[in-house]
């Protein structure tokens, strides 16, 4: 893994307004992707998603895991979740992510899609739990997966293929002006882990 070297050279910066994303492609190699990939998916206590809708309850096929520096509530859809406590792994793949994006993190949210049939529909990271215009990281492995931006006033849509170990920052005003969500795709059949490390108010 090469922190550093030539790294500004690396970054491509997704948005020109109303934003920052930083994407700074794969930061692991492939054998240290394919170990993590593999320690998240079984070592991660998984559950999977709800949310409430128009007032009914769902659940959704999709898993997710919340972890964080105390039992931080996270309430998004309509339904709070409580940190736990983070894992070793999280916490070295925290302090790689913080040195990377030059930012600290106290939580993570992390999703596992079993399959390119599992998605997310457009939406912004602005819960008020969460600290106004700070960095969110969000690291990826397991199958390239698109990623895609949508402007809010303008629609102008940017889109990306999120590779296999690789690190994607958004910060300053991206969760105010743009969506972001990530498309199914029949095409993908195996499993994408993503980790989105966050700042919960205190």
């Amino acid at each position: 893994m090469n922190l550093f070297e030539d790294k500004d050279e690396e970054i491509v910066h997704l948005i020109a307004n109303d934003g920052i994303v930083d994407y700074y492609g794969p930061v692991f190699t492939g054998e240290e992707a394919d170990r993590h990939l593999q320690l998240l998916l079984s070592e991660i206590h998984w559950k999977n998603d709800e949310a409430v809708i128009f007032g009914r309850h769902i659940i959704t096929k999709r898993k997710v895991a919340w972890y964080g520096d105390r039992d931080y509530e996270y309430t998004y859809s309509k339904v709070t979740r409580h940190a736990l406590p983070w894992t070793g792994q999280l916490l070295q793949l925290k302090k790689i992510t913080e040195t990377i994006s030059g930012a600290t993190y106290n939580s993570c949210l992390l999703n596992l899609y079993h399959d390119g049939s599992e998605g997310m529909a457009w939406h912004s990271d602005a819960e008020k739990d969460l600290m106004k215009n700070a960095a969110i990281a969000s690291l990826s492995f397991g199958a390239v997966r698109r990623f895609s931006f949508r402007h809010k006033i303008a629609k102008e849509v940017i889109s990306l293929p999120l590779e296999h170990g690789s690190l994607l920052v958004m910060k300053g005003a991206t969760q105010s002006n743009w969506l972001h969500r990530l498309p199914p795709s029949r095409l993908i059949t195996g499993p994408r882990v993503n980790l989105t490390f966050r700042t919960i108010v205190h």
